[in-house]
């Protein structure tokens, strides 16, 4: 069946706009998803399957509202894993006070203690490379940490210790 596409775009073109516009109740998509329905139509190659021209057209502008959907399906989990992701506004204030409490804390070790400490924990330096730089023996290092953890432990929570 050959077709002239200026007369069928002109016949049907409102038609799949208000399937369009119907199925996604957004204008905006609706024409987009008109004009492609009838881009799709013009160039595939051969005559007009299923039935009729408005059947043919229809069922275009129904494959691709589904594949608009499906996407956008997939943008909104997308993005509500990144906003579950993140954390919330209480989780985030108490962080930064708990933060705050443990900059205070280490602040009350002795220097030589509280440098140990984030060599280890910070750094990620061994007990001999904290050794070298402090000018301590290994075994002496390996208590500075231990008893500086004690003591941050008992600061920041004094009903623990």
């Amino acid at each position: 069946m050959l077709v002239d596409f200026h007369s069928v775009y002109e016949r049907y073109v409102q038609d799949i706009f208000r399937f369009a516009l119907y199925l996604s109740g957004d204008a905006s998509l609706a024409d987009d998803i008109t004009q492609e329905t009838f881009v799709r139509a013009w160039v595939t190659p051969g005559e007009v399957r299923g039935g009729t021209v408005r059947a043919y057209l229809t069922t275009i502008a129904r494959n691709l509202y589904r594949a608009e959907h499906k996407r956008e399906a997939r943008q909104v989990a997308l993005s509500e894993a990144i906003l579950a992701s993140r954390p919330g506004p209480e989780v985030v204030t108490s962080a930064r006070l708990e933060l705050a409490d443990v900059l205070q804390a280490l602040q009350q070790l002795p220097e030589i203690d509280r440098a140990a400490l984030l060599m280890h924990a910070q750094e990620g330096l061994s007990h001999a490379e904290i050794a070298a730089t402090l000018g301590l023996s290994v075994a002496a290092v390996k208590v500075k940490i231990h008893r500086a953890r004690i003591k941050l432990n008992r600061i920041t929570n004094p009903k623990k210790g």
